[in-house]
């Protein structure tokens, strides 16, 4: 199972969970499961077509999916996927 991490501004979305545990082939299958469970925090990840928001980083370890395989990126039982929305302000 692969752990999804949850930045703090995304938590209230998932009951406030830090960390979720995902069975997943891959950081789409995750993305699904986190659709069936979590729909309000998929759609601050995903967008209406199903792509990860441009503003929305996700790391598989220490890897963006962008620079790899994009959400087919491969999962392992260890792997921490990290989502990280982009911060701005001025």
């Amino acid at each position: 199972m692969a752990t999804i991490r949850i930045p703090t501004q995304l938590r209230r979305y998932c009951g406030g969970l830090a960390e979720l545990r995902l069975a997943s082939a891959d950081v789409r299958t995750a993305l699904g499961e986190i659709e069936k469970c979590h729909p309000a925090l998929y759609r601050c990840i995903c967008d209406e077509a199903g792509s990860v928001r441009r503003h929305v980083n996700v790391f598989v370890n220490q890897d963006n999916i962008r620079d790899r395989d994009g959400p087919d990126t491969p999962l392992a039982e260890k792997d921490v996927v990290t989502i990280l929305p982009a911060v701005s302000g001025g």
